[in-house]
């Protein structure tokens, strides 16, 4: 199948792009790239462009005629969304809207969206299931919510048919150390402690000690990007073979706090490296763990390297591929 990935260019689509390269489709990226890197466009072909373009967007409907699309182009920032939430509805729900729309008129009826676990906000149950109550506490995930209700009501109208898939902490790299994170700025946990193992930054902090958890710190669900990607391939597959648009969970079902992040990276790295703790930050639940069971009931879909060492290990190794010259 030929398949059209906007965000391509970025973490995720990068490695959702190479999985479904390895299964065989082609792939069509489109990107802007104000946020995502040329040099990750490696498993399809670039078009340019931006999805508040809407001539661009039916363009490259125009061009190539995709069977499928699947959707991670946007802003996702949780800060950056609370200071500037016009910036937020404007790039991730009226380009998801004219890309949506495209994929209407040109009769594609196939679409994987990239949502997030921001839907459920502070819901306090563990784990989190796909029938809570959605009720997000930021503008990001307002807009992934609003975007959501959109392919419900594209289904129901026009029988444009999606799979919504709530990502909980995406992390690592795939397997060879070709597609791993790269954010300007960067604000997640493992390549920001990987940033103080390689000596990129001073030290690290540990936002929180006092939580109710085992050791005072937050606790999160890190889900390998590579059993993400795969989650994706099987989401394809689903709709294709006659399955009806859901949202799903993907998760690895665990958590892990945010000091034994820390023990995990100096363990694979051999390295040691300073360790601040902080005061709490505002809206930060103490835990955030997924059910999966609807994604492996309705997909068959079960994470395969879901130990933290292996996450590590794949994410140090892109690491220094990416941004140092280190031999040990």
């Amino acid at each position: 199948m030929k398949i059209l990935v906007t965000g391509g260019a970025g973490y995720i689509g990068a490695n959702v792009s190479k999985a479904l390269k390895n299964r065989g489709h082609e792939v069509i990226v489109f990107d802007n790239l104000s946020r995502g890197h040329r040099d990750l466009v490696r498993w399809g072909v670039l078009e340019e462009g931006d999805l508040l373009d809407k001539k661009a967007v039916e363009g490259v409907f125009e061009k190539h005629h995709p069977s499928a699309v699947m959707h991670f182009a946007a802003y996702a920032y949780v800060g950056e969304s609370v200071v500037d939430p016009a910036l937020y509805y404007l790039n991730n729900v009226v380009g998801s809207l004219n890309l949506v729309d495209a994929a209407r008129s040109f009769n594609v009826k196939n679409f994987i969206f990239s949502s997030t676990c921001a839907l459920y906000g502070e819901s306090g149950k563990i784990p989190i299931t796909e029938d809570l109550p959605l009720n997000p506490i930021n503008p990001y995930g307002n807009t992934k919510l609003v975007i959501e209700k959109l392919l419900e009501d594209f289904s129901s109208a026009y029988g444009l048919k999606s799979v919504s898939l709530r990502y909980f902490n995406a992390a690592g790299a795939d397997r060879l150390g070709e597609a791993g994170e790269d954010h300007t700025p960067e604000t997640h946990l493992i390549p920001l402690v990987l940033d103080a193992a390689s000596a990129r930054r001073p030290d690290i902090t540990i936002y929180g000690t006092d939580y109710d958890t085992p050791d005072g710190t937050c606790v999160r669900d890190y889900i390998h990007v590579t059993d993400l990607a795969e989650a994706h391939v099987l989401a394809l597959e689903y709709l294709v073979d006659g399955g009806s648009s859901i949202a799903l969970n993907l998760g690895n079902g665990t958590g892990h706090s945010v000091r034994e992040v820390i023990e995990a990276v100096r363990k694979v790295t051999g390295r040691d490296f300073i360790v601040n703790e902080g005061a709490r930050r505002p809206g930060d639940p103490p835990r955030l763990i997924a059910s999966y069971e609807m994604a492996k009931k309705i997909l068959g879909w079960e994470p395969r390297f879901g130990d933290m060492e292996t996450i590590i290990r794949d994410a140090w190794a892109w690491h220094k591929k990416r941004f140092v010259d280190i031999s040990g």
